[in-house]
């Protein structure tokens, strides 16, 4: 059991930003010990990645350029969520962009905060097998560049040790709840 908190009493809420994928607000808030700050909220749909794994053991990863840390990261595939949409349904079309293939078993992992220090994100994620290769992939959306790389478990891992900045957290924290299950 969780201890009880009393929760902070939300004072004023500013919304600075609203682009295509997310909101960024500050929040004016009163702790329970009477103390007033601000803090800031990056508002996110949340978003939905796949573990996928071939029938010979293999995981299907992209490898992406992605601006904020200014390279190339080995990720899962994933996406985010559109409004009203089910994460089930956001992550079978983002590993058929992707990657190519298309999966026809799926094992809902759950879901967890990406960074809940500064943003309300959620990733919403599922082991995918049953893999096969799509005769004709969709093709990716305009701002991807992606290249598929496979790697076994025992590759992955290895490489996460030697060389953590190389993954993106989700990932990394994705494979973990799927491994028992593959």
């Amino acid at each position: 059991m969780q201890p009880q908190h009393q929760a902070p009493e939300l004072l004023q809420q500013r919304l600075y930003y609203h682009g295509r994928k997310f909101a960024f607000d500050v929040n004016r808030l009163r702790l329970p010990n009477g103390v007033e700050g601000d803090w800031e909220c990056i508002r996110h749909p949340g978003g939905a990645l796949a573990v996928p794994v071939t029938p010979e053991g293999q995981l299907v990863m992209v490898y992406q350029y992605r601006f904020a840390v200014s390279g190339r990261l080995l990720e899962f595939p994933a996406g985010t969520i559109e409004p009203g949409e089910n994460p089930a349904i956001t992550i079978e079309r983002e590993i058929q962009e992707e990657t190519g293939y298309q999966a026809s078993q799926w094992r809902d992992l759950g879901k967890f905060p990406l960074a809940p220090g500064y943003s309300d994100e959620y990733i919403y994620a599922f082991l995918a097998q049953g893999l096969t290769k799509l005769a004709t992939p969709p093709s990716q959306d305009d701002d991807e560049e992606i290249e598929v790389v496979l790697l076994t478990p025992d590759e992955f891992e290895t490489q996460v040790r030697q060389n953590p900045t190389a993954f993106d957290a989700k990932s990394v924290m994705s494979y973990f709840l799927a491994k028992p299950y593959f």
